[in-house]
């Protein structure tokens, strides 16, 4: 399975990008976001206070980096020169991206954000006291829908993101902390991904593996975004699992509603409920069907049920280099996609080939959450399910 994103891929975004500037009649398109850089370049790091800015022009494409990030920023094919600042705040990050694009002869720029993000403390000036400037969201929106090699990365992270459940399956008995469990299902999942690709697996990580798995049990399942509690497992505990792995930055999102032993009738009443809520909403997919019918269809059933109050999110969202990403299958998508503080438009309103869902309906008692999530591929003409666990009562029961 592909594990690496074709250099055939910068090539085709770059140029699409290129053709917005030359549209929009702009000097260039500049970036601080470090998904949007990773996206157009390849070149990843870690947003800090520490600013780093792509410049894209017609033939030129060029790069300010603190100067820790010199030596990997400049191997990259794609950057056509590398400019740093030795830190902030000694450094002045914001001047270098000026001398930068005075360089390249650029006056104006069309750039995702007036001056770079205010992330851990960062505060320096706005780009507009140094050349003009107009905002635009071109490099978010073209990542809605992913192409086939995209696809494929996706789909290799949720077979890795299997492995990873099935160990946390495994380790799982009374007794056990889930701390425990979800450190050895991740590092026997990573091990086993790096083993297996070897010089194949593309670096993403520092000091962890690529693989993430775990989960939350008992009282804090009730609760969508539950902390792990430091209490051990005990029988008739219910689980809520999440896995993941990264590859080459993208990633699936594999969750279960697990049982620790045979769950009573009314965990195995709710945990039916979700199922088939999930299963409609997989089953509504298609291109051209409105987003927001699938979260429509979901709700309804909750109506016809009477456990709307157990509600308590949308059905999904897109999925790629982010956890979560636009467009969000969502009732009130639509009425988004109109309003005039987006630049989303009609035609973003419905599913699309090559886009990604995670389809995660959930159900949320005073005592436990019930809650699976599959990530779902928009094909041209249906669905591709990239996530496989059995999502089956009987394939949630662990025994020991």
């Amino acid at each position: 399975m592909p594990t690496r994103l074709p250099e055939s891929e910068y090539d085709d975004r770059l140029a699409a990008i290129r053709e917005r500037i030359d549209a929009a009649d702009a000097d260039a398109g500049l970036w601080f976001g470090a998904t949007s850089i990773e996206y157009l370049t390849g070149f990843a790091h870690i947003q800090t206070e520490r600013p780093v800015a792509l410049a894209v022009t017609a033939d030129r494409a060029e790069i300010t980096v603190p100067r820790l990030e010199v030596e990997r920023a400049e191997p990259n094919p794609r950057l056509d020169a590398v400019h740093h600042y030795i830190d902030y705040p000694v450094g002045k990050p914001l001047e270098t991206v000026s001398e930068m694009l005075a360089g390249m002869g650029v006056t104006s720029v069309l750039a995702d954000a007036d001056g770079a993000p205010g992330t851990m403390g960062y505060e320096g000036p706005a780009l507009s006291e140094f050349v003009d400037v107009e905002t635009q969201r071109w490099v978010p929106r073209m990542r809605w829908e992913k192409s086939d090699a995209e696809v494929a990365l996706v789909r290799e992270s949720a077979r890795w993101a299997n492995l990873g459940h099935r160990y946390l399956a495994d380790y799982t008995e009374p007794g056990a902390h889930p701390a425990t469990v979800s450190q050895r299902a991740t590092m026997d999942a990573s091990r086993a991904m790096l083993d297996a690709l070897g010089d194949e697996y593309v670096p993403r990580t520092r000091g962890s593996g690529p693989v993430a798995a775990g989960y939350i049990s008992g009282e804090q399942t009730a609760l969508p975004h539950g902390h792990t509690a430091n209490r051990r497992i005990e029988e008739g505990d219910v689980l809520i699992t999440g896995a993941t792995a990264n590859v080459d930055g993208y990633f699936a999102e594999l969750e279960r509603t697990m049982f620790v032993g045979e769950p009573t009738d009314e965990q195995a009443h709710y945990f039916e409920l979700m199922l088939e809520a999930q299963t409609i909403a997989i089953e509504a997919l298609a291109p051209g069907v409105p987003i927001e019918h699938v979260d429509e269809a979901v709700w309804n059933y909750f109506e016809e049920q009477g456990v709307t109050d157990l509600a308590q999110h949308h059905v999904g969202h897109n999925i790629g280099m982010d956890g979560h990403e636009p467009p969000y299958i969502d009732r009130g998508w639509t009425d988004h996609c109109r309003s005039e503080h987006t630049s989303y438009d009609e035609d973003d309103a419905a599913l699309k080939p090559g886009e990604i869902y995670t389809i995660e309906p959930g159900l949320y008692t005073d005592d436990a959450g019930y809650r699976h999530s599959d990530t779902v591929a928009i094909t041209e003409d249906g669905i591709d399910q990239l996530t496989y666990f059995p999502r089956d009562l009987d394939g949630n029961v662990i025994d020991w």
